[in-house]
């Protein structure tokens, strides 16, 4: 059956404020030190319109923030500021994620990855607000009051799992409290929030807490993925999608901003999975799930940080296979994933999103209007793993609408933009040659074709056929 869908051109419209450029995410701090991580970093802010990045362990003793030598306590911001230098040489401002633990600050000795992030609280709670109070007041020495006003500060990460948080939820809200009222303290206008939970967790209850010891609450931050909560124990990530649902994500997303109330919501972690060795954050079907549901949060949300932006990443080891099921929108060698890719599409709309008519059970359409008579429909087909898909033919309606004077198509699936496609075809060498990369970064890039549409008075009408896991994006230019 056609998956059949309508629009009027000039209809009413909601806006689309590209929330998803607000935030991307990355590993770990020290990551920012490496010359490879700052060139894709580059990338995806010139490319893809990313503003701010998050990362774990700005706190860490590998950063060397605070150290301690017997008795004495030693303050050192100098790793620290080469990683925001970095930032805003290049037009990106930090999204804070304030952890882990200083080892000379903490009350145990539970660490997490392989750089042994301690995850314990704080022996010393006031000593852990004079490090805040420290830091950023030296950022804001550094960098001005009117730049840092404009980044975001956010209490440890993901607190409500063992993985991350020793302690209680009493332990947390300590930790927040001791934390806004250092960093209120340097100035009320700067930003703070959390809890930066995962799977959209404590979101009332934190808010209920700040509102009861009268704390600020800038923002809310959490995490989710469609692997939360899907499946049985022990389950594989395969598993675990398939017993997931369609626009999950989205249905936790209007949760959680009605529990937020007015507070503004970020989502500082999101992906296709949970699973850091996926192989399907390499494959076209992460691009159809990404554009899916970046465009189904229109309107909740304030930004949606993608986890991450880069394979350059080491959390549990750091692997040498160019394509490795990492989280990265780009692989270790800077090559684009289909993921990358479609927030390359992402990037091109407009801001002026369109109702559109129609239902299907894996085909959906969005219609956005641009400027200077520009406007673009883009079409996923997508289906959970081990949910049926099949290739579609879609007929699109465009009413009001003067003849276009030009059409084109880009696509994203097995044939078109999938440099793993053609590695796999290369017999998947795990290190790759200069000539190599060359040839899957030119596999990997966007084509635009001409697309014939067919126009009846102020009617305009599409017919594409769209395989399974695919985007594409049909860009019009009205006369």
């Amino acid at each position: 059956m056609t998956a059949t869908f309508s629009c009027d051109l000039n209809g009413p419209a909601a806006e689309l404020s590209h929330f998803w450029e607000h935030t991307i995410g990355s590993g770990h701090a020290t990551l920012g030190l490496r010359a490879d991580w700052q060139a894709q970093l580059k990338q995806v802010h010139d490319e893809l319109g990313m503003r701010h990045v998050r990362f774990h362990g700005i706190l860490c003793d590998d950063v060397g923030t605070l150290i301690g030598e017997g008795d004495t306590l030693f303050y050192s911001f100098f790793n620290a500021d080469l990683i925001v230098d970095f930032l805003r040489s290049n037009g990106m401002r930090p999204f804070v994620e304030l952890s882990f633990m200083p080892g000379v600050l903490a009350s145990g000795d539970k660490t997490v990855f392989h750089y042994r992030a301690n995850v314990t609280p704080p022996k010393d709670y006031a000593q852990w607000a004079v490090l805040i109070r420290k830091l950023v007041g030296h950022w804001v020495d550094r960098y001005g009051l009117d730049e840092v006003r404009q980044w975001f500060f956010e209490v440890w990460n993901e607190p409500n799992l063992t993985a991350f948080g020793t302690g209680k939820q009493s332990d947390y809200f300590e930790l927040y409290r001791y934390t806004a009222e250092a960093i209120k303290g340097i100035d009320p206008a700067l930003k703070v929030g959390g809890p930066a939970t995962a799977d959209n967790a404590w979101i009332e209850d934190f808010l209920n807490f700040c509102r009861a010891a009268h704390l600020p609450a800038d923002f809310v931050s959490t995490h989710h993925y469609p692997t939360d909560d899907f499946g049985q124990p022990g389950d594989d990530t395969e598993a675990q999608l398939a017993a997931s649902r369609r626009s999950a994500l989205r249905e936790e997303a209007r949760l959680v901003r009605k529990q937020a109330g007015n507070v503004p919501v970020y989502y500082t972690e999101w992906s296709t999975s949970s699973n850091p060795r996926d192989s399907m954050h390499d494959d076209p079907y992460a691009a159809a799930f990404i554009v899916k549901t970046v465009l189904e949060a229109n309107g909740l949300v304030r930004g949606y940080s993608y986890w991450t932006f880069s394979d350059i990443f080491e959390e549990n080891y750091f692997p040498s296979v160019p394509f490795q099921g990492g989280f990265g929108l780009l692989n270790i060698h800077g090559i684009a994933k289909p993921a990358y890719r479609a927030f390359q599409l992402l990037h091109g709309l407009g801001t002026e999103m369109v109702q559109v008519d129609g239902a299907h059970e894996t085909v959906d359409a969005w219609f956005v209007r641009g400027d200077n008579g520009g406007s673009t429909l883009m079409l996923t087909n997508f289906a959970l793993p081990r949910h049926p898909i099949v290739t579609e033919q879609v007929c699109f309606t465009l009413t009001s609408a003067p003849p276009a004077t030009s059409a084109s198509v880009q696509r994203i699936d097995t044939e078109h933009a999938n440099a793993k496609r053609r590695w796999e075809e290369m017999g998947k060498p795990e290190y790759l040659s200069a000539a190599a990369v060359d040839e899957l970064k030119e596999v990997s890039e966007l084509r635009s074709e001409p697309f014939v549409t067919s126009q009846e008075g102020d009617t305009l009408r599409v017919n594409i056929s769209l395989p399974p896991q695919s985007v594409s994006a049909i860009h019009f230019l009205h006369g």
